[in-house]
């Protein structure tokens, strides 16, 4: 049985030789490929020059680069080595930065562009152990402290190595790497996660998911954080083809290029196609769109036969070819036309978004998990799932709810610790169980149901629990709506802030005469506020009057990572987004 990462790598090199293994693009946009015996020589490069540099095993170093062939080269480089890989976003300040090549006394650090090569720069001076840039990118300065890949690469060659010299060297318990996670509050922790967590995960997912080395996966979601991370190595583990893109704005123009049979997405992916795939369709002929109308009904009629892997009736079965011919075949073109499924996880997803791309035949496998967990806790499987849910639970993997309804996981898929953080490791490590402050339960047909972040709830001031998770996936229906935070914690009632759709509230001004000069007057405008207003409480009719979102305040700027009010995995940083707006929301209680 492979013990470790290098061990496995070594063993597909074998196996497939010059096969590919890489998809590249170039800077005219056209892909060219990389097999597995090339991608092992720059491995190989990579290991010897990490030790001509004086690295040493269990040396902590960074990647700080968009997504690239070089990023998971050298990741695999470092792991051969015995390092620990610390990835960061390629969108993190200098501040996040330095407190983590500080916390991990980091001297060597790979960035991807001349971007990163500044703000990493800037850290000489404020972190003492930092000693050596490597970029990723060619590098035409004269700075010492600087040295471009090409060059770097050269320095193993005086003592040429390859990393089965060092495979008896690495253990499956060793520190693989920390992960920090984003901090949504407070300072961010540094997962670490061994050989063996990443081993074990791929073995759990060979006995769920239905990938081999027919299949290519599109890698568009950051390579530095976990999920985008560990399906990679397990791309490698199965020998399927990973085709890299750097800026994830262009997935849509190259998803009909790549033609993926698999591709990793988060709940926003679907939410924002959804949201084109509607306005465009409402662009179209009566006709056209009532047979767009009609398909996906047929789609939609499937779904119960699929989801539990019967056959379909005849005459459905009949319908829906139609129905493929005419629509739902020219809707997965969108995605190139050839995916299989397309995992997706990282924060709740509207259950209706969800079916509406099942209908559509696109098999979306969600999940739940964590950087703790090395991702997935959960997913559907294939030939068996249930919407509204996170799937049932992988095997290997155990899983109890507490008695306050917090999900705990234990088995080896579940990390080590927080990297000096003894403290916090032990409030979330208790014998073997970790708790992942996640609400949730289990149905009676063994599926789980994540309900939201326990820290996240909020108690209103007459003393009643509101979810704001399930307020925010309601009215974020609403096709006017863009990104949305609910708050009302001690507060007497509910209320939100909302990033409009601004072309939406233009067709709406248009369509109800509402006059108004520009975005600013636009968002402030009461009668595009009590339209809005009547629609959120058509959506929230079945709700408590004490869940109600009572009043909302449009914001003429979105929520964005550079703005600290995004986490560089998209999610809301609430306490973050309270503090900027402290103002606006107090507004919303003023009549009180």
């Amino acid at each position: 049985m492979e013990r470790h990462i290098v061990q496995m790598f070594v063993n597909r090199v074998n196996q497939y030789d010059d096969k590919e293994v890489f998809r590249v693009r170039e800077k005219d946009k056209s892909f060219s490929s990389i097999s597995w015996i090339q991608a092992k020589a720059k491995v190989d490069a990579v290991y010897a020059s990490l030790y001509a540099l004086g690295c040493k095993k269990g040396e902590k170093i960074g990647l700080f680069s968009p997504n690239c062939s070089q990023w998971l080269i050298t990741d695999l480089g470092i792991l051969a080595l015995g390092g620990v890989v610390v990835p960061f976003y390629a969108t993190a300040s200098q501040e996040q930065l330095k407190y983590i090549v500080n916390e991990t006394a980091m001297e060597v650090m790979f960035v991807g562009n001349s971007e990163q090569l500044e703000i990493a720069l800037s850290l000489f001076g404020t972190c003492d152990s930092l000693r050596q840039l490597i970029l990723f990118d060619n590098y035409h300065g004269d700075d010492p402290r600087v040295t471009g890949f090409d060059m770097f690469l050269r320095q193993g060659e005086e003592h040429p190595a390859t990393i089965e010299e060092n495979i008896e060297n690495i253990f499956a318990d060793d520190l693989a790497t920390i992960i920090y996670t984003s901090g949504t509050t407070g300072e961010p922790k540094g997962v670490m996660l061994a050989h063996e967590n990443f081993m074990h995960c791929f073995r759990i997912h060979d006995d769920r998911l239905n990938v081999d080395e027919n299949d290519l996966s599109l890698c568009f979601l950051p390579l530095s954080h976990v999920f985008e991370r560990l399906w990679s190595h397990y791309l490698l583990h199965c020998g399927a083809v990973n085709a890299f893109l750097e800026n994830p704005r262009e997935v849509i123009e190259v998803l009909p290029v790549v033609k993926p049979t698999l591709m990793c997405t988060v709940p926003r992916f679907f939410d924002k196609t959804y949201q084109g795939i509607q306005t465009e369709a409402k662009k179209w002929p009566a006709m056209k769109q009532k047979i767009f109308h009609w398909s996906l009904e047929m789609g939609h009629k499937s779904l119960p036969y699929k989801s539990r892997s019967e056959k379909l009736p005849l005459g459905l079965g009949l319908r829906i070819a139609l129905a493929d011919k005419l629509v739902l075949s020219k809707l997965r073109g969108i995605f190139g036309g050839k995916i299989k499924a397309m995992p997706c996880s990282g924060a709740a997803i509207n259950t209706e978004i969800l079916r509406f791309f099942h209908a559509v035949g696109i098999f979306v496998n969600y999940g739940y998990g964590a950087t703790e967990t090395t991702a997935t806790v959960s997913c559907f499987k294939t030939d068996e799932y249930h919407f509204g849910s996170c799937g049932t639970v992988m095997p290997g993997v155990e899983v109890e709810i507490a008695e306050n309804g917090e999900i705990l996981v234990k088995g080896k898929s579940v990390f080590q610790g927080y990297y000096k953080k003894e403290e916090a490791t032990a409030n979330v490590l208790k014998e073997g169980w970790f708790y992942t402050g996640d609400e949730g339960y289990m149905d009676n047909a063994g599926n789980l149901i994540m309900l939201d972040r326990i820290k996240d709830l909020m108690k209103t001031s007459v003393g009643k629990y509101v979810s704001p998770q399930k307020l925010e996936l309601l009215l974020g229906q609403d096709e006017a709506v863009e990104q949305i935070v609910v708050v009302g914690d001690n507060r007497q009632y509910v209320t939100a802030l909302i990033v409009p759709v601004f072309a939406k509230l233009v067709e709406l001004a248009r369509k109800h005469d509402i006059s108004f000069s520009d975005e600013k007057e636009l968002v402030n405008s009461e009668k595009i506020k009590a339209l809005l207003q009547e629609r959120f409480n058509n959506l929230q009719a079945s709700l408590m009057s004490y869940e109600k979102v009572v009043k909302f305040t449009m914001l003429s700027e979105p929520f964005t990572i550079e703005a600290g009010t995004m986490t560089t995995t998209l999610k809301l940083r609430r306490r973050s987004i309270e503090r900027n707006y402290r103002q606006m929301i107090d507004a919303m209680y003023d009549d009180i």
